[in-house]
């Protein structure tokens, strides 16, 4: 039984952080009904049985133009804790779904709204994807190299940790607090508002003199000693060895301790020259001579692996991190629970593949459930 047994949420399907969201609640224990669309799809983000995502949800598809349709939704509603939505505002008031009809019906839900500009705001009914709602927000500034364009893992910052993570947090606290006062509410996760808050903690060291607004000439972006080189056989290793007992000791290791220049770490004139020296030092030798004298040491050091080389690190493998779970390549549910394990890896749903039994649950009769599917 995951910590979140008992809970239920209703996902209407959509793309990215929504989805990611519910696949977060489900790893926790958490019944997650999908809706999905009726028929075969034929999207090209829609992944099928490759939707790590959907793992563990239960799914039932619906035409939303059916009014019957609707109606079998607000059923399932009127039992959830939960709703997950990911469309552009209005478009759940259209189909008569919106926040309004559902909490008349279920004062206790959540409705949780998941968009990239928010529900109000100029931008708010314009098209948009992670990459935009970043670099609207200030969060894609200081990704990249100093005077070259921006570029930030793809999803990472914006859809998920900006959008997901605080969509699951809001809907968490709101459950909470509904559970408290037996009132629910509307929780707005847009990415911009996440992904801005996401910047607090580089902002705390901008005010405190460490971080200026120049990519490359920060503390975190600009030292020699906070970087990814490449080595001779054109892989890549990451140092960051911040303090200084730790700063001491990569360079220790790697012949330079008695190295004047290497003396004076947090000087912000020497970043660019050492970080040549740097540059030509790690180019010498391929990665795993490096794995060989950093790794495991206190140097603040560790390659940069693909997920497929992730999974047969010896430190992720003991962990458990990475697996071939259903003949597709995942991560296991985070975080770890002491007294609640996470539920296993469960299988991606076929579409409507729990339709019957979902409508069956939710009271409707058998010429219903005919009529409907």
């Amino acid at each position: 039984m995951g910590v979140l047994s008992g809970v239920r949420i209703v996902e209407i399907a959509g793309i990215g952080p929504g989805p990611f969201c519910g696949m977060l609640l489900a790893d926790m224990g958490a019944e997650v009904i999908l809706v999905e669309r009726a028929g075969k799809g034929g999207d090209m983000l829609d992944l099928g049985q490759h939707s790590i995502v959907n793992r563990g949800k239960r799914s039932i598809a619906l035409d939303l133009k059916d009014p019957a349709a609707i109606a079998a939704v607000l059923q399932l509603i009127d039992s959830a804790d939960g709703l997950i939505e990911g469309m552009r505002p209005g478009v759940m008031e259209r189909l008569g779904l919106g926040p309004q009809v559902c909490l008349a019906r279920n004062p206790k839900l959540v409705y949780g709204r998941m968009t990239g500009w928010g529900q109000e705001g100029p931008l708010s009914h314009t098209a948009g994807h992670d990459l935009n709602y970043i670099a609207l927000s200030g969060a894609l500034w200081f990704s990249g190299e100093a005077g070259m364009p921006p570029l930030a893992p793809p999803t990472l910052v914006g859809d998920l940790g900006g959008g997901a993570l605080y969509l699951a947090m809001g809907l968490l606290a709101g459950i909470l607090n509904a559970r408290n006062t037996g009132a629910g509410q509307v929780v707005d996760a847009a990415i911009v508002d996440g992904s801005a808050n996401l910047m607090n903690l580089l902002l705390s060291a901008h005010s405190a003199g460490q971080q200026p607004l120049e990519r490359g000439r920060g503390l975190l972006d600009g030292p020699h000693w906070a970087r990814t080189y490449v080595c001779a056989d054109g892989h890549f290793i990451s140092v960051q060895a911040l303090e200084p007992q730790f700063n001491a000791l990569l360079f220790s290791k790697l012949g330079l301790g008695d190295d004047a220049d290497f003396k004076t770490p947090y000087d912000p004139r020497r970043w660019g020259p050492l970080r040549e020296r740097l540059t030509t030092l790690f180019a010498s030798q391929p990665r795993q001579h490096w794995v060989e004298l950093l790794e495991g040491s206190d140097a603040c050091f560790a390659p940069v692996l693909t997920p497929a080389e992730a999974l047969e690190h010896p430190h992720m493998a003991a962990r458990g991190i990475y697996s071939k779970t259903n003949g597709v390549l995942q991560a296991a549910p985070a975080p770890r629970f002491s007294a609640s394990p996470n539920v296993a890896i469960n299988p991606v749903p076929q579409r409507g593949e729990h339709s019957t039994e979902i409508l069956r649950a939710a009271g409707l009769s058998e010429a219903a459930i005919a009529q409907l599917l």
